[in-house]
């Protein structure tokens, strides 16, 4: 368990996120994932990445609960520049990087997946931002790469999440397999682009963010500025809080 990387096939690396019991990310890990990722995509043997996740679900974003349990502002803080250094990873990435997502896709790992190159999912995956329900702000740069501008709003504003084939018909997923299809599926996806000249590809995903549209690290940034800002003015702690003691309820703690 933990987060893991290896070789899986020819010029194939795979990532894989195993934090029971929801793929939720303390600081540490996200800055282990941003690591990782970065490393695999340096190895002159890898030619494409594959980020996927065992368990329920590939992310639940932060770790609520050791963000509560952390006195002062570190965790905050550390939780925000983990993620951004997460999600830059993935988007700065010297190979391209498909999310191959099931389950739950939430927070946090709507940053990693909107910030891949190719997103394969399964048949159950979802996507959303419970960020307002939760006190703060943050992915909706990401999210806007995945739904249309209005849909991405009424996303942030309602919580409400959208299923895999919504986004395979926006066009943002490229296919939506069974659940048991899934890496398979994406390793197929892989096979193709490692099957080309590497130089080519390196260059072409340099090619390709270098006429993105939006920054999306600086996009990213002024969000989390009134993340912060909700924080101070007490509404992080008081929806952060009121979390975890519904978690609490429903683990009978």
């Amino acid at each position: 368990m933990g987060i893991t990387h290896q070789l899986a096939a020819p010029g194939v690396a795979e990532v894989v996120v195993d934090v029971p019991p929801v793929n939720a990310l303390t600081v540490s890990g996200w800055y282990e994932l941003a690591d990782t990722i970065t490393t695999a995509g340096r190895d002159p043997q890898v030619r494409v990445v594959v980020l996927r996740a065992e368990g329920r679900g590939f992310n639940a974003g932060v770790d609520i609960k050791e963000m509560q349990a952390t006195e002062g502002f570190e965790a905050l803080i550390g939780a925000n520049r983990g993620c951004y250094a997460a999600f830059s990873a993935v988007y700065d990435c010297e190979v391209p990087v498909i999310a191959a997502v099931n389950g739950f896709c939430l927070g946090g790992g709507i940053g990693l997946v909107g910030n891949a190159d190719i997103i394969v999912a399964s048949d159950d995956a979802t996507f959303g931002l419970p960020e307002v329900d939760q006190g703060a702000l943050g992915a909706a740069t990401h999210l806007a790469r995945l739904v249309p501008q209005h849909l991405m709003r009424a996303m942030v504003y309602t919580c409400q999440i959208a299923t895999a084939q919504q986004l395979h018909h926006h066009g943002s997923v490229l296919r939506v397999v069974p659940r048991e299809e899934l890496r398979d599926a994406a390793f197929a996806v892989a096979a193709q682009i490692a099957d080309k000249d590497p130089y080519v590809i390196r260059r072409a995903k340099e090619s390709l963010n270098g006429i993105d549209p939006v920054d999306v690290k600086r996009s990213y940034r002024f969000e989390q500025g009134f993340t912060f800002e909700l924080n101070l003015a007490g509404a992080g702690d008081q929806h952060r809080n009121a979390f975890v003691q519904k978690k609490k309820k429903e683990e009978g703690a």
